[in-house]
């Protein structure tokens, strides 16, 4: 078996070389021929792309969070080759919501051994941006922004640039299309969702199925303290979860209008303002190694 590593050495401050270096040996014990690509910030998609080509791996172990995966997803989604995730990012939400193992050795070993793929959609925005788990425009997508130019990685840095973005948000207009509806909405947040969960545990959906073809558009209304404090507590139980807050359409293909231009964030990672996002679904895009065959019933 060629088992391809894709590497973010930075995700989430975390110190990639003493799992890599017992992973090296893992692949050696078995017999497995490996590659480590690491990414480095620029023409990641191109390097990726080519090393994929040329190694022709039987599966991809991806190391990092979520916009590590989409990274990977962008390049796979062209071939049958399956990926598995290692979460070893800062929040890993995409991980969490496939029920990945958190132990980095033991989701190894899983990948290495399991025979069961489970094909997941895949989000297109207009015409040119991927995305696997979670995007949104708002408060959170200006959080991200921020969160990025910060040398200082991880939840408490998270945790500051929440606060101070929440203080600084206004709702905003948003006009919704999809197939023969329309809405007016206003909000401080909208999000699009092909899953459930951010990487908090917190759901923003919980209608989220990777599998069904559909994606979740979710706009948040008002956050307040008691809506903070629900949505806090549905990370454990989702009773918790607080649907009066927001507004959930599901569909397969939206346009979504804004007055301005506004920060948009798809898996963790910040693409740049558009006034205008035309999203559609991408059905059975990728192929994930997996020991579950029901993410939503698990």
């Amino acid at each position: 078996m060629k088992l391809l590593f894709v590497i973010n050495p930075i995700s989430g401050d975390i110190d990639k070389v003493p799992f890599t270096q017992r992973a090296s040996l893992k692949c050696e014990k078995y017999g497995i021929e490996c590659f480590f690509f690491k990414t480095e910030g620029e023409n990641d998609e191109e390097r990726l792309k080519e090393k994929v080509s040329d190694f022709n791996p039987d599966k991809v172990a991806v190391i990092g969070g979520d916009g590590t995966v989409l990274l990977a997803a962008k390049i796979l989604q062209h071939t049958n080759i399956p990926f598995g995730i290692i979460p070893l990012g800062s929040a890993n939400g995409l991980a969490k919501e496939l029920f990945v193992e958190i132990n980095p050795d033991q989701a190894l070993q899983d990948i290495i051994m399991s025979q069961i793929t489970k094909s997941l959609d895949m989000i297109v925005l207009n015409d040119k941006y991927d995305m696997l788990h979670i995007g949104d425009v708002g408060v959170n997508a200006n959080l991200v922004g921020a969160y990025d130019k910060d040398p200082n990685q991880g939840m408490a840095t998270y945790a500051k640039y929440f606060i101070e973005k929440l203080r600084e948000i206004e709702p905003f207009s948003i006009h919704i299309e999809t197939k023969g509806k329309t809405y007016e909405e206003k909000g401080l947040m909208v999000g699009i969702c092909n899953s459930r969960k951010y990487g908090t545990g917190i759901p923003l959906n919980l209608n989220g199925d990777m599998t069904d073809g559909k994606f979740e558009i979710v706009v948040i209304i008002n956050i307040n303290l008691g809506s903070l404090i629900k949505a806090g507590l549905s990370r454990f139980d989702e009773n918790f979860y607080d649907n009066q807050d927001r507004k959930v359409i599901s569909t397969s293909e939206a346009k979504i209008t804004f007055n301005v231009p506004r920060l948009l964030q798809l898996d963790g990672e910040t693409v740049g303002e558009f006034d205008v996002l035309n999203i559609a679904i991408k059905k059975s895009a990728v192929n994930i190694i997996t020991l579950k065959t029901d993410f939503i019933n698990s």
